[in-house]
């Protein structure tokens, strides 16, 4: 007989019990303005996220363990019922890796899914799975069966409604986010009712809840495409970044070339002048493929040498030869694409008590890439940030979201800062991350919502036409606003 379980999570003096994947540590992460020590905010139960910058209080926090049955949404009935009732808040998150509280209700119910439910259709090259599951769950399942995600985040540790509430890209080519990939979805509306949702069924509903942050409805499983899994070759191309876009766009445009992604230098002197183009092809091999991996000693030497940056340029450039000198003899060998794609995000782990690892992304149009990077150059070396990498890919367009970032074909800048937890770096970071985003949108391009919620309200209406009409049908949907996370309150609730 299927059950299900129901873990409650309190923060006190106990400590804390029965939370998901970091749910996230450093709830109650000090600030430090030069001498003085700044308490974030604290209450009997705290939800933090991946910046450490985004304690919230939340009246409960649960864990809901078993299949995606019919026990299970009796629950999700019961909770939102409840919260309905109590006039709270609910939202439902995996690791919450997001920046900005976008999947913590402020007072509200915080449910997480703890469970693995996945079955394969090798005929139908898809795979049924627990809106819960992870990615790293995911490829456990595919790798020994020969196949593949078609489309993930890049790193293994998050849920899959999560990434398909936040639409998150990766890096296999040349596909769009992961959203496309998705074949239909179950749902439970706020109203409670069991909806399905597909291309062609409840297809609004569909396009809301792509990219719509948990506000639209509670997913409970998917039905997600899957590829083959296959041996790659790697190949590596440095040239100077005014040549990155049209080089990038002819290995899209390549039928032999199936994963890609870029990076650019990030010496302050130099900044941004000089690229490097990373391209994967399958092999003619392809017989006796090994299982999917963990990271390598290679991806581990390269996190210690990532973090030797901070505040050294000589690092910098070392880092930089490293990558396009040294890198590509060590890496030259075949790689299966799970093994890629297998990486937690641990692995660029931050032990630094002082600093916290903040992410940026933009997206802009081929033909906007050198504006793209005239803005950085202008904005980003002046700052009082340490800028450690930005890697650049490839997002196919994306006509589905409402809330699409990608409404033509465009190069992904995902940014990688690391921010001291003080009120003047605070400060900082949000200045200079308007000021990004002021430049992007001003050369058509969008930021990414799931980071520091810095942007204004009109930067978040320009980078998103769209968003007026999606918070309409959400209130239509949801009159009593019972979905609601920070993302809300904050910026979509104020449209």
């Amino acid at each position: 007989m299927k059950t299900w379980t129901r873990r409650a999570a309190l923060v006190g003096a106990g400590g804390v019990a029965g939370w998901g994947i970091a749910s996230l540590i450093n709830a109650r992460l000090p600030v430090y303005d030069g001498t003085r020590r700044i308490e974030l905010p604290t209450a009997e139960t705290v939800l933090n996220d991946a910046s450490g910058l985004s304690a919230t209080p939340v009246h409960k926090h649960i864990t809901l363990s078993g299949p995606s049955d019919d026990a299970l949404i009796a629950a999700i009935r019961q909770e939102l019922a409840q919260a309905k009732s109590d006039k709270r808040p609910l939202n439902i998150g995996a690791a919450r890796h997001s920046m900005g509280g976008q999947a913590i209700p402020r007072g509200g119910t915080a449910i997480t899914f703890d469970t693995t439910d996945i079955d394969l259709d090798s005929t139908g090259l898809s795979y049924r799975a627990h809106a819960g599951a992870r990615w790293s769950q995911v490829i456990a399942a595919l790798d020994p069966a020969g196949f593949s995600p078609k489309v993930m985040q890049s790193n293994n540790d998050f849920g899959l409604a999560a990434t398909y509430s936040v639409n998150a890209h990766g890096w296999p080519v040349p596909f769009g986010p992961m959203g496309s990939t998705v074949r239909s979805l179950r749902m439970i509306l706020p109203t409670g009712d069991l909806v399905t949702c597909s291309r062609t069924e409840n297809s609004d509903l569909f396009a809301l809840a792509m990219g719509g942050y948990g506000l639209i409805g509670v997913i409970i499983d998917m039905d997600i495409e899957m590829v083959k899994n296959t041996r790659l070759s790697p190949r590596f191309a440095v040239m100077d970044a005014s040549a990155f876009a049209p080089a990038f766009r002819d290995a899209i445009n390549d039928p032999g070339v199936t994963m890609a992604y870029g990076r650019l230098n990030v010496e302050r002197k130099t900044f941004f002048t000089k690229a490097l183009l990373i391209t994967y092809r399958e092999t003619s091999d392809q017989s006796n493929l090994p299982a999917a991996s963990g990271s390598g000693w290679l991806s581990h030497a390269a996190s210690r040498l990532y973090r030797a940056q901070l505040g050294n340029e000589t690092f910098k450039s070392f880092r930089w030869w490293n990558e396009t000198r040294i890198g590509p003899r060590l890496a030259a060998g075949d790689v299966t694409r799970n093994a890629l794609i297998n990486e937690p995000v641990a692995t660029l782990d931050d032990r630094n008590p002082s600093r916290t690892d903040i992410l940026h992304e933009y997206f802009v149009g081929f033909d906007a890439f050198e504006a793209f990077v005239q803005a950085c150059r202008d904005v980003i070396p002046d700052s009082y940030q340490e800028f450690l990498n930005v890697t650049l890919r490839y997002v196919a367009q994306d006509d589905q979201s409402v809330l699409s970032y990608a409404p033509v074909p465009r190069i992904a800048a995902v940014m990688s800062f690391s921010q001291e937890l003080t009120q003047r770096a605070e400060a900082d970071m949000a200045r200079l991350t308007r000021a990004l985003i002021e430049r992007v949108t001003d050369i058509g391009g969008a930021y990414y919502l799931p980071y520091r919620p810095h942007a204004t309200l009109d930067q978040l209406a320009a980078a998103y036409p769209s968003a007026e009409t999606f918070a309409r049908a959400k209130r239509a949907l949801d009159p009593d606003l019972v979905l609601r996370n920070n993302l809300w309150d904050d910026y979509l609730g104020q449209l």
